[in-house]
């Protein structure tokens, strides 16, 4: 991981329908690092990805790539209707849309380039099964295949490990960590799963009360600063 940033964030507000949310955000990401986005619920976490996405404008100040990046976004959860008959393949082929433009035949180069994506992922063997009815697991794999058939350099994933059993948040954080380590992907993940984020991460971004706190791993995910950001007693 260098220093150089791919990412910078000046005094940026985010929120929706030119309702601010969060005001005069400031913070970069490094190229190549791996940042767990935290905070307690309703903190402004999912906005915050979103605006990074492009899914959301900023409602004012600059957010600039440098130089310009191919994004890759990991929702939440699924968006697609669970009556939707597509198959794990025809979802994560969805990934070579913005490149090749929606309704256009995908060529042969593309659809091997997605396969590979899926066997990267650890998705390859339900290629053929309908996505609707494949585990959380499964399906986080799946949404992790399209982001990577976009040829993404930067991956944006949005509680990826949630809903899914211990097995397969393993599987998914190791999935992660070795396209970070790998291939050099830059990642922000948003997780509630302080473990997963130790494990995984080199950098932290906390929201607490509309502020932004920066720092490592080692730094923010201390226990006493945890009870002390959300205002938890452990037992």
């Amino acid at each position: 991981m260098s220093d150089t940033p791919i990412l910078e964030l000046r005094g940026v507000a985010v929120g929706y329908d030119r309702r601010a949310l969060l005001r005069d955000l400031d913070f970069r990401i490094a190229r190549g690092s791996f940042t767990g986005l935290l905070g307690a619920n309703g903190s402004g976490k999912t906005t915050v990805l979103k605006t990074i996405a492009g899914i959301l404008p900023p409602i004012s100040g600059q957010l600039t790539f440098h130089p310009p990046a191919t994004l890759g976004y990991v929702p939440q959860r699924d968006q697609l209707d669970s009556n939707f008959i597509f198959s794990a393949l025809e979802v994560a082929l969805m990934g070579v849309c913005g490149r090749i433009g929606a309704g256009r035949r995908i060529p042969r180069a593309e659809r091997d380039h997605v396969r590979d994506c899926l066997r990267q992922a650890g998705a390859e063997s339900v290629a053929r099964q309908r996505f609707s009815e494949l585990s959380g697991g499964q399906k986080q794999r799946v949404l992790i295949a399209r982001a990577l058939a976009s040829r993404a350099d930067f991956l944006i994933l949005d509680e990826p490990t949630a809903g899914v059993d211990a097995a397969a948040t393993n599987a998914i954080i190791d999935l992660l960590v070795r396209l970070n380590q790998e291939r050099h992907l830059t990642i922000v993940m948003v997780n509630h799963d302080f473990t997963a984020v130790r494990r995984s991460a080199d950098r932290v971004i906390w929201l607490h009360q509309g502020a932004v706190l920066q720092g490592s791993v080692g730094e923010l995910l201390q226990r006493d600063r945890i009870e002390e950001l959300l205002q938890l007693q452990f037992n």
